[in-house]
């Protein structure tokens, strides 16, 4: 290829990389043996296969060969291609095989996490507990649960641990994607879809409840009627008078509950 180092470099600018990262190379699936511009587009791309047994997913780990976009030199991963000097990725990780020119990112490689993770190292840290990074105002400001990350967004189903949007945590611990917990709140959805508590103050709907509920009297025949509930934000059981807009919660005030055995007369 001819042309100095900075030309060809220049020209490699000019249009590389894929949907999900910009960078000079592309990496030979181990499990395949195709190219791809990164692991994503190759698990988009065998996502789609209709014969299920060939649907598979790379492992960023394994990866052993990449071709430089600007020579189209294959060779073994590396930061700088060994043919033309050029930089493969601004930033690179060794360990996770990973290549990307936008640094305003903040990449940073966790070695808890086994990852690479953005937004900069100081602003996160690894909870142990959790399993992963999270921001650091939520240091000693969140309620723990073992290995929250390590499962699918209860609303779109993606894996989370990996995932490149941005995620949020809840009041009670669980994690979600913030644009699915965004679309949920938006539609009036206040409950987590994982444990069902609420998951934000919900004092003032209480308030409202109790005010709708002085105000409608329910008939004579269901006044004196009782049930058992179980609270989803305390999960606490008690007895409570029946009314057909809610039952409140005798320990936490909460409306947040179910009923657990049918309407009955106090013995």
């Amino acid at each position: 290829m001819e042309g100095s180092a900075n030309e060809r470099l220049d020209f490699g600018k000019m249009g590389y990389g894929c949907q999900h990262y910009r960078r000079r190379c592309q990496i030979r699936a181990p499990c395949c043996n195709e190219m791809y511009p990164c692991r994503h587009c190759h698990n988009e791309a065998t996502s789609l296969l209709r014969n299920l047994f060939d649907r598979h997913e790379l492992v960023r780990y394994d990866v052993k060969q990449v071709v430089c976009s600007v020579c189209d030199t294959e060779q073994p991963v590396a930061q700088v291609c060994t043919n033309c000097g050029v930089n493969m990725g601004e930033y690179f990780c060794d360990i996770c095989k990973f290549y990307d020119d936008d640094t305003e990112k903040g990449q940073f490689h966790c070695d808890d996490c086994g990852i690479c993770r953005v937004g900069g190292r100081e602003n996160f840290f690894h909870c142990e507990k959790c399993g992963s990074c999270y921001s650091v105002g939520l240091r000693d400001n969140h309620r723990c649960v073992e290995n929250s990350m390590r499962h699918h967004c209860p609303i779109c189903y993606e894996y989370l641990f990996d995932s490149l949007k941005d995620t949020t945590v809840m009041k009670c611990g669980h994690t979600m994607h913030c644009e699915c917990y965004n679309e949920m709140i938006k539609r009036d959805k206040y409950c987590c879809p994982i444990c069902s508590k609420s998951i934000i103050d919900m004092s003032k709907t209480w308030k409202r409840i109790d005010e709708e509920i002085e105000e409608t009297i329910m008939p004579e025949d269901y006044r004196s009627r009782k049930v058992w509930i179980l609270c989803n934000d305390c999960n606490d059981t008690t007895e409570v008078y029946f009314h057909i807009i809610g039952q409140k919660c005798s320990h936490c005030k909460s409306y947040n509950t179910r009923m657990i055995a049918p309407p009955v007369l106090p013995q």
